[in-house]
């Protein structure tokens, strides 16, 4: 089940599935279907069309009215179980050829899992069912469907939907097989709920990060260079690296020191890691020229940063060692799924590491974490974190005990630092514990965006020791750690955050003068601020085009711009100037009448050296 809803709505989503099955069946019978999961937003379901027939969205109307008929019949959803052989039986009667390869590689292979068959999290059928040779069966109606529930109790009980958007989706996400349509939809208890779903989601359009990127001349894509490779612009730029600065800042007052590693590594140094097996082939190759070497533009840092404590030896009087890097690394992501800035190829990462003692873990956490509240809290979103804990299997490295020890550990230094928090059984990563930031943008919703992790294996891997104050031999513990994790995806979420309108100190373009005509001795003056502007680290446009004022402030409002001021005979004469405040600033000191352009100039640069936040998002 997804973890993002509850029981009660996922059944009524899982149920709205369903119907949507229903209603398709009825409009073209000889339709075939794939799987129909819910998912975070919403549910969909995977079809194919007689003869590769397509669908569009001008057929939802009608996919919609069908839905109502079937759900003011109100017909209970009602379990049953097949065997094995009578469920092929149904599935090659229906002409369902997908359901019988789903049924088939259960039978072949055992599998108690549908997800595992279908690489979806939903899955299909009962595992206790399975298990005894049967499979679960839900009716609505006249239509039935391989399911293993929950449902709700009747189809009336679907109060509101909408259907959303159409797609293409290879069969079982595989780029070989068949491609199928997949049709998403949402749906309420109720209809209140629906329109404010609706509401939600087209704010969230006119803040989609891929439009304002392009409307405020952030980045930008190209065929010739490639999918999920973005290119910053000058503007764009500016707001990375304010990002990125202020994520290096707050780490390097707690001591870390910056390194720099190569882009490209031989494949070696990822088999010692364990990289390469897990994830060989997400990895870009290169090949050398000169030497045999077979090369590989790197995945993560952290084997490059073991090799930098490896080249000398280490003493406990070193720890902890902190390395820190902002830097891009690379991953052969499928193209089906890069998005914008959300999902690329080329990913920069805040990385840090640290190696220290298992007793200094804790301390460690701490800084860590003072300093993602810092960061969340100047960026203006609510942040908690979610602990990431092994389960009792053996799918994990190192002791039992070492492992409960870490956790608590996690959890301590997360009660220390008052930050509301989850616990989750089963989602450590192999190697150790972890604490996952989790953010909740101005819309309500919340991302995933950095980690903090615990690491037992790789030390050990590596070969990695220090001498302690025994003169023992012992391995240090490695802590990854980004506070922004992807830039590319921290700023997709941001940006939509703000709706583009950015605070001062991070703004592409802090204030722009605007001339009231084409004056020399207007324009100089102009000229004079920017240069003032420039010695105090301010970044000042001046438009002195030839068109009218009216155009040339729709234009800075246009571009969300915080201050801009128009520059006249009377600014000339008077050095004084009024600024016009972008709406969603409160500033009661600069929304006086007039200001000296230095009394301007200079608390412009304080609200942005300080990292001052005046907007409301």
């Amino acid at each position: 089940m997804k973890k993002n809803i509850d029981l009660e709505l996922y059944s009524l989503r899982h149920s709205s599935a369903h119907v949507l099955a229903a209603a398709l069946k009825n409009l073209w019978p000889a339709i075939m279907f794939g799987i129909g999961p819910v998912i975070d937003e919403g549910f969909y379901y995977d079809i194919y069309l007689d003869n590769g027939q397509k669908l569009s969205e001008d057929d939802f109307p009608k996919i919609e009215a069908e839905m109502k008929n079937i759900i003011s019949n109100n017909d209970p959803f009602i379990q049953y179980d097949l065997d094995f052989s009578k469920a092929l039986d149904w599935s090659k009667k229906n002409k369902q050829k997908f359901k019988t390869e789903l049924i088939n590689d259960l039978i072949r292979e055992g599998t108690t899992n549908f997800a595992d068959l279908n690489k979806s999290e939903i899955g299909t059928f009962d595992s206790n069912k399975t298990k005894s040779g049967k499979v679960s069966f839900y009716k609505c109606g006249d239509f039935e469907d391989l399911c293993r529930g929950p449902h709700i109790q009747k189809t009336g009980d679907i109060k509101a939907f909408k259907l959303l958007k159409l797609s293409g989706a290879y069969w079982r996400g595989d780029s070989k097989n068949i491609q199928m349509q997949r049709i998403y939809g949402i749906s309420f208890f109720s209809q209140a709920k629906l329109d404010n779903y609706i509401t939600l989601t087209e704010q969230a359009r006119q803040r989609d990060h891929r439009k304002l990127g392009t409307e405020l001349d952030l980045f930008v894509f190209s065929d010739l260079v490639g999918s999920g490779l973005p290119m910053f612009t000058p503007r764009g730029t500016v707001l990375r690296e304010q990002i990125i600065n202020y994520s290096n800042e707050l780490r390097l007052k707690y001591h870390f020191q910056k390194v720099f590693i190569p882009h490209i590594t031989k494949k070696d140094l990822y088999e010692v890691s364990g990289h390469w097996a897990k994830f060989g082939d997400e990895l870009f190759l290169v090949k050398s020229q000169e030497t045999s070497d077979q090369l590989v533009l790197k995945p993560m840092n952290c084997p490059h940063h073991t090799r930098i404590y490896a080249s000398k030896p280490r003493s406990y009087r070193e720890l902890p060692i902190r390395y820190l890097e902002t830097t891009t690394v690379y991953r052969d992501e499928k193209s089906g799924e890069l998005g914008g800035l959300n999902r690329v190829r080329s990913i920069t990462q805040d990385d840090s590491h640290v190696f220290c003692q298992d007793d200094l873990i804790s301390q460690e956490i701490d800084k860590l974490l003072a300093c993602a509240k810092e960061l969340y809290s100047t960026v203006g979103m609510s942040l908690k974190v979610r602990l990431s804990y092994r389960d009792d299997s053996d799918n994990y490295l190192g002791s039992k005990e070492l492992w409960e020890k870490s956790q608590q550990q996690l959890k301590t230094a997360v009660e220390n630092n008052s930050l509301e928090f989850v616990e989750e059984t089963g989602e450590a990563a192999f190697y150790g514990p972890k604490i996952d930031f989790m953010v909740t943008d101005a819309l309500g919703r919340e991302h995933q965006l950095a980690t903090i992790q615990l690491d037992f294996v790789q030390p050990e891997r590596f070969k990695l020791r220090f001498t302690n104050e025994l003169g023992e031999e012992e391995s240090p513990v490695m802590i990854h750690s980004a506070l922004l994790g992807s830039i590319e995806r921290f700023l997709s979420v941001y940006i939509e955050h703000t709706g583009g309108r950015f605070p001062v100190w991070n703004a592409p373009e802090q204030v722009r003068l605007i001339t009231i005509n084409q004056q020399k001795e207007i324009i100089d003056f102009a000229e004079s601020i920017s240069n003032k502007a420039f010695d105090m680290g301010l970044r000042l446009t001046v438009d002195s085009e030839s068109e009218s004022i009216s155009k040339k402030i729709r234009q800075a409002e246009l571009m969300k711009v915080p201050y801009t001021i128009v520059i006249g005979e009377k600014e000339l004469l008077s050095s004084n100037v009024t600024p016009r405040i972008r709406s969603d600033l409160k500033d009661p000191i600069l929304a006086k009448s007039e200001l000296n352009i230095d009394e301007f100039l200079k608390i412009v640069s304080q609200e942005a050296n300080l990292r001052i936040s005046k907007s409301t998002f």
